[in-house]
C-alpha cells in the first residue's frame, strides 16, 4: 500500500530506505518542509542499493529474506507513478548498484562477487564477470562515466574501463581490471570521485579509520588521512568542496578539500578536522542536496545540516528502522511530464534481463575498441551482418516494403550505436590528454627544480 501527498511548488526531497530486516521500505520527506510526501513499505535495500535514474525513476535491489544467493530482483519506480514498480529478476540478489550520469548504463553487484552491467533503455545485459573473489560493496562510475570502480570487504579496488566492458567482441568471462589499489586494511566503507574531470582523484573510506586519495587512472596513491574512528559513510559536497566522514560513534568529522592540489586535496592534515555531533548511533548512510547535509544512523534518525552554520535544521525518524540509503530527488520530478515535453525527452526503463541474449552479438563490431583502429572494418563487418539478417528474413514470406523498413531500422540502429561510441571514445581522449599534459608539466617542474638546486649548490672556482 503507497500514499502520496500532492506537492506545490518546486524544492528538493529525501529518500531514506532501510534494510530487509526491520520491513519499513522507503520514505520521502520534503527538505524544505519536512512535510511526508510517500511510503514504499514493501521496498527493502542493502546499503549503496539504492539510485535515481535521471531524476525519473527510483531503482533499488531486492534482497530475499534471509540474503542468501539466488534469484533477486531489482525493483524500478517511476517517480511520478509510485504505485506501479517494475520488478527486475536476476540471477542472484543485488547489493550495490551504480549508473551512469545520462542513466543508460547500470551496474550491480550480486553476493557472489560477480558484476553485471545492463543497458537500461532496453533491458539488455551486456556484460557480467568475477570482479572480486569477496563480496562486493561498493560501487560507482566516474563522473565522466569512463570508468567503474569497485571496493570489497577485503579492502581491495578494482578500475574498470567502461569501454572494455562494452567490448562484446572479449570472450572472456572475467576481464582483467585496469587497476587495482589496495591499502586499506578494512573493509570499504565509501567511494567517491571529483566532479571536476580534469582530476582523476579517488577518495575511499575504510573502518580502518582512514581516507585514501588516488589517482584511478595512473593507480599513485597521493594522501592518506587518518581518524580516530571508524569511518562507516562519507560525503561531499562539490559547490563547498567539503567532506563529511561518518564515524561510528555517531559523530560527523568535516574536511576543507582543494583538488587543485597535486598531493592530494586534504588541507592541514596536522589540524583536528571539525566535528559534528547529532547522533547516538553510528553513522550508516551520507549525502548532500544544494544546501545542506543529511546524514543518518543507527538510531533511526534521520538528520538535515545546515551547510553554512553546520547546524541541524530539522530531524526524521523511521520509528525502528536502520537507514541503508540516502538520495536526493527533485520534487518536480514527483508530477507527470506533459506530453510535449515527454517527446522531446524521451527516456524509459526496460525490463532487465536475467542472462545475457544472442542478440547482443549483432553489435560486437561497433562495440568493439580492440585493436585500437581497424578504419572501415566495422562498417564492413555490420553491413555484412545485416545482409546475413536480410537473407534469414527473406526465407520467411515478409511483403517487399516489410523488408525494406527492416532494412533501415537496422541500419539506423548502428549507425545509432557508433555515433554513440564514437563520442565516448572523444570524451576519454580529452581526459587522457589532459591528464598527459598535466603529468608532464609535474615533471617538468620537478627536473627545473632540480637543475636550480645542483648549480645552486655549486662553489665558484678562485
Amino acid at each position: 500500500m503507497m500514499q502520496q501527498r500532492e506537492m506545490v511548488g518546486e524544492g528538493e526531497a529525501v529518500v531514506a530506505c532501510s534494510d530487509k530486516s526491520m520491513k519499513i521500505g522507503v520514505s520521502m520527506w520534503d527538505l524544505e518542509t519536512g512535510e511526508k510526501l510517500l511510503q514504499i513499505p514493501s521496498c527493502a535495500s542493502p546499503p549503496f542499493g539504492m539510485l535515481c535514474l535521471r531524476n525519473r525513476y527510483l531503482v533499488a535491489s531486492q534482497q530475499n529474506k534471509h540474503g542468501s544467493i539466488g534469484d533477486g530482483a531489482v525493483a524500478v519506480w517511476a517517480l511520478n507513478k509510485p504505485q506501479q514498480p517494475l520488478l527486475c529478476y536476476t540471477v542472484e540478489a543485488m547489493g550495490p548498484l551504480s549508473c551512469t550520469n545520462d542513466g543508460i548504463y547500470l551496474a550491480g553487484a550480486g553476493l557472489s562477487g560477480t558484476a553485471y552491467l545492463w543497458d537500461v533503455t532496453n533491458g539488455k545485459l551486456l556484460k557480467s564477470w568475477m570482479a572480486n573473489k569477496k563480496s562486493i560493496n561498493c560501487m560507482l562510475f566516474s563522473s565522466d562515466n569512463s570508468f567503474l570502480i569497485s571496493s570489497s570487504d577485503d579492502g581491495m579496488i578494482c578500475v574498470w574501463s567502461l569501454i572494455s566492458l562494452l567490448d562484446i567482441e572479449e570472450t572472456r568471462s572475467s576481464p582483467p581490471p585496469m587497476l587495482c589499489l589496495s591499502g586499506h586494511t578494512s573493509s570499504i566503507t565509501g567511494l567517491l570521485t571529483t566532479p571536476n574531470s580534469y582530476f582523476s582523484v579517488l577518495i575511499s573510506s575504510s573502518l580502518d579509520g582512514t581516507c585514501k586519495v588516488w589517482d584511478f587512472i595512473s593507480g599513485e596513491h597521493m594522501q592518506t588521512k587518518v581518524y580516530s574512528l571508524a569511518i562507516t559513510a562519507i560525503a561531499l559536497h562539490q559547490r563547498e568542496s567539503l567532506l563529511f566522514c561518518g564515524t561510528e560513534k555517531g559523530t560527523i568529522f568535516v574536511e576543507k578539500l582543494d583538488f587543485g592540489r597535486r598531493e592530494g586535496p586534504f588541507i592541514g592534515t596536522e589540524v583536528q578536522p571539525l566535528e559534528l555531533k547529532g547522533h547516538n548511533g553510528a553513522i550508516t548512510a551520507l549525502t548532500s542536496s544544494r544546501s545542506c547535509l543529511i546524514s543518518a544512523s543507527e538510531d533511526y534518525s534521520i538528520c538535515t545540516w545546515d551547510i553554512s552554520s553546520l547546524q541541524i535544521i530539522r530531524r526524521f525518524s523511521l520509528l525502528k528502522g536502520r537507514v541503508t540509503n540516502l538520495v536526493v530527488v527533485s520534487l518536480s520530478s514527483l508530477h507527470s511530464t506533459p506530453r510535449n515535453r515527454r517527446a522531446s525527452n524521451e527516456y524509459s526503463v526496460s525490463q532487465l534481463d536475467k542472462h545475457p541474449q544472442n542478440s547482443i552479438q549483432g553489435i560486437a563490431t561497433l562495440l568493439s575498441l580492440c585493436p585500437p583502429y581497424r578504419g572501415n572494418q566495422s562498417a564492413i563487418d555490420s553491413s555484412g551482418l545485416l545482409k546475413q539478417k536480410i537473407v534469414e528474413k527473406q526465407k520467411v514470406d515478409i511483403p517487399p516494403v516489410t523488408k525494406l523498413e527492416m532494412t533501415v531500422e537496422a541500419s539506423a540502429e548502428n549507425r545509432e550505436w557508433a555515433t554513440s561510441m564514437a563520442k565516448h571514445v572523444m570524451v576519454i581522449n580529452k581526459q587522457l590528454k589532459s591528464h598527459l599534459l598535466d603529468m608532464m608539466q609535474h615533471r617538468l617542474f620537478r627536473s627545473n627544480n632540480t637543475n636550480l638546486r645542483k648549480t645552486s649548490r655549486k662553489k665558484p672556482k678562485i
